[in-house]
């Protein structure tokens, strides 16, 4: 499925999939980023929609797991720089190699939009346009997940690489 397919197929989906998040959540905010997920799921299963027999089931579906793991996360899970903190420490002096594994680790443990967005920009190359139209976001929120992600990755990275003192 490519991209005109897919929105004429999925992007339809949006209206229902942002109502029925409003209901879940009781927050716009929130639900507007559950249906980016939604969204973004289904880009990376893209390939193998066009043989699944209800489409809209489907996104309903991922819809109501995305919710309810962002739940139980909530409720159940530490911080994701918690479990990133307890990994060794890379001392400054290590190569390359360690540094580029050590923030494919801590890109791993970004939250999932995030961590999405910032491989399809800084990985796959896609444009901000181009993963707002792949996702149904705006421009503006891309680049704020970006934002984040980077800031993330970065703090993260200075506090495992710095010397304790």
């Amino acid at each position: 499925m490519e991209i005109e397919e897919f929105n004429e197929v999925i992007t339809p989906l949006r209206p229902l999939l942002t109502q029925r998040a409003r209901q879940l959540t009781q927050d716009a905010t929130s639900a507007e980023d559950l249906v980016q997920e939604v969204m973004l799921k289904l880009w990376m299963t893209r390939h193998t929609l066009s043989t699944h027999p209800n489409i809209r089931a489907m996104a309903l579906t991922i819809l109501r797991n995305k919710f309810l793991d962002g739940w139980r996360r909530q409720r159940l899970e530490p911080l994701p720089s918690a479990d990133i903190e307890r990994q060794p420490m890379v001392t400054p002096s290590a190569d390359a190699r360690s540094d580029v594994a050590l923030v494919n680790t801590i890109v791993d443990h970004l939250p999932e939009m995030q961590r999405t967005i910032f491989r399809m920009k800084e990985i796959d190359g896609y444009s901000i346009d181009e993963i707002a139209q792949i996702s149904g976001c705006s421009s503006e929120a891309i680049r704020q997940h970006l934002s984040r992600a980077r800031r993330k990755i970065k703090e993260i990275f200075i506090r495992m690489t710095r010397p304790r003192l």
